[in-house]
């Protein structure tokens, strides 16, 4: 089960667990504006493509974020992100 991690790795922007967000298959997480930014769609932890994140609805028969709420960790890449990850290097 997807975590829906609360910020951006690379600007600490608070990413509510319905707010758009991109994340890789490490569930690594961020926002809107750095994933289609300096990131240009790609992890810069696994070099990975960025998906649009799904959103997890309050209720439903799968219980929603009342029975599996978002995660309340906060994880931040130390300096942000300052360059476009290079996706070839990753051989």
């Amino acid at each position: 089960m997807l975590d829906l991690r609360p910020n951006c790795e690379c600007c600490d922007t608070d990413l509510g667990p319905s707010a758009p967000a991109y994340i890789c298959s490490y569930e690594c997480t961020y926002c809107p504006d750095c994933a289609q930014g300096v990131l240009a769609g790609h992890c810069p932890n696994c070099l990975g493509n960025l998906v649009l994140r799904p959103i997890r609805p309050e209720g439903g028969p799968a219980g929603g974020l009342r029975k599996h709420p978002a995660s309340t960790q906060r994880v931040v890449k130390a300096g942000g992100c300052t360059q476009t990850p290079d996706p070839s290097l990753a051989t």
